[in-house]
């Protein structure tokens, strides 16, 4: 009798360790599953429409969130750095119609743009611009010392940076007056600053964030040379460069979304719809705006 009872508990207690073996292989299977599915999805840009091409020399794109307003600056020439009053902001809709094509006119080369009460701030070359946007009306323009080609603009909490290409500079405008916030960022260009008031930017060094002295650091030193910068609320980024590409980047891995080289269709400084995933892709010479579907 003892030995039947001990045959039935070996029994017994094979069988549970075989199927608690098996439950664990298959959760491991499952898990190696996910996980595979998980590292090969990979971020994409799908094409939703794009402008009629008269939107010319178009340099960058700013969504306000606050209107649902698209702003494009045009730099109506050849010349990014020619002061010959051709410059424009024209203004186009959601879903690719352009509603005014130079809604401000006689300006320069624009380039970077920002909002801030009610202001619309605009790089000029030497100048930074400010336009009421109410009247549609340029206010103010303050002339910065020693400055070459202004590039892109970032606007946190009214305080404006604004980054100059050709000296490596990145200034300030607060308060009505403009200063120096950073010196030595070779071929800086695209600024954006994230919901705590850290700026990032993009230069010569890759995609870098500046500490409020002033000194920076590198986040991810295989984007060089980038043009327009999009923070995304997840510790990633989008960064364009002007050549022809857009990235997915974060501070350890980058991934190539779109690449135009070949069609000769620049991607310079972007927008985004945040609550769309849209981005706003400003084609420069090819005189239209492109807008993708960015899933992740």
């Amino acid at each position: 009798m003892k030995k039947s009872i001990q045959l039935i508990v070996t029994a017994f207690v094979s069988t549970f360790m075989f199927v608690q073996c098996g439950s664990q292989n298959s959760e491991e299977t499952t898990i190696e599953e996910n996980a595979s599915e998980t590292e090969s999805k990979k971020p994409t840009l799908t094409m939703l429409w794009e402008t009629p091409d008269s939107l010319f020399t178009n340099e960058s794109v700013l969504y306000d969130e606050s209107t649902g307003t698209i702003y494009v600056s045009n730099i109506e020439g050849q010349d990014p750095n020619g002061k010959d009053g051709k410059g424009s902001i024209g203004i186009i809709s959601k879903d690719g119609k352009i509603v005014n094509a130079s809604w401000v006119s006689g300006l320069n080369a624009p380039k970077g743009m920002g909002i801030a009460n009610g202001k619309l701030y605009v790089t000029d070359i030497d100048e930074l611009v400010e336009i009421d946007i109410a009247s549609a009306k340029v206010s103010k323009k303050y002339k910065v010392d020693s400055a070459i080609f202004l590039n892109d603009l970032a606007i946190q909490n009214n305080k404006v940076y604004f980054s100059d290409s050709r000296t490596g500079k990145v200034h300030l405008f607060d308060a009505g007056s403009v200063s120096t916030f950073s010196n030595g960022n070779e071929g800086i260009n695209g600024l954006e600053v994230a919901a705590d008031g850290t700026l990032y930017g993009l230069d010569g060094s890759g995609l870098k964030k500046w500490n409020t002295d002033g000194s920076s650091s590198i986040i991810n030193a295989n984007i060089k040379g980038g043009d327009g910068l999009v923070i995304l609320k997840d510790g990633n980024f989008i960064a364009s460069k002007w050549q022809g590409e857009i990235w997915f980047a974060n501070d350890t891995s980058q991934t190539l979304m779109l690449d135009t080289k070949e069609a000769e269709s620049n991607t310079a400084d972007i927008g985004f719809i945040p609550a769309e995933n849209i981005v706003l892709v400003p084609t420069f010479f090819k005189n239209k705006v492109v807008a993708y579907k960015l899933d992740y």
